[in-house]
């Protein structure tokens, strides 16, 4: 069925056809079809004009300022209704931090005579110091080799800094 149809669509003698029935219709628009247009008129109004079904002219005296009645309470005055009850008491303000997080890397160590000397960036200084020297505020060099560096604080936690890595450490603010 579909193969029928698209073979007469792209025929060409259906094409020819619809084409002369558009020109046909064309000419016949253009020609008025053969009649006239209907004979225009002025007429006289049958009835009186409409008149509104509302007694609009009543409503301005109704809405009138002086038919409402006067607030006793203020209008910029707190309401009975409003209460402070729902909302919740300040929260207190946070202690201030009593340790900072400092990154230290190892860099290595040399020996100069008997002493152990140990290279290490802090932060974004480079710090030098001998072995049982103060690193930080509480951290000490306690042994370095050639793949690690010991760190101790005072409370004899240790902490373990491999070669060339970045580590964290907790620092006590003064």
């Amino acid at each position: 069925m579909m193969l029928l149809l698209a073979q007469l669509f792209r025929s060409r003698w259906f094409f020819i056809c619809v084409h002369v029935a558009l020109w046909v219709l064309v000419f016949l628009a253009t020609t008025r079809l053969g009649g006239s247009a209907p004979p225009l008129r002025d007429t006289v109004a049958l009835s009186a004009a409409a008149q509104s079904p509302a007694p609009v002219e009543k409503l301005a005296r109704l809405l009138a300022p002086d038919n409402f009645p006067k607030s006793i309470v203020p209008t910029n005055g707190t309401s009975m209704f409003s209460t402070r009850h729902f909302i919740p008491p300040p929260t207190p303000a946070s202690p201030a931090p009593t340790t900072r997080k400092v990154e230290i890397t190892y860099s290595g160590f040399y020996e100069a005579g008997e002493a152990r000397h140990v290279i290490v960036k802090l932060g974004n200084a480079y710090v030098d110091g001998s072995l049982g020297a103060r690193v930080t505020t509480n951290w000490f060099f306690s042994d370095a080799s050639y793949q690690a560096l010991i760190l101790t604080n005072i409370s004899g936690q240790t902490n373990v800094l491999p070669l060339n890595t970045k580590k964290e450490i907790e620092v006590p603010i003064l």
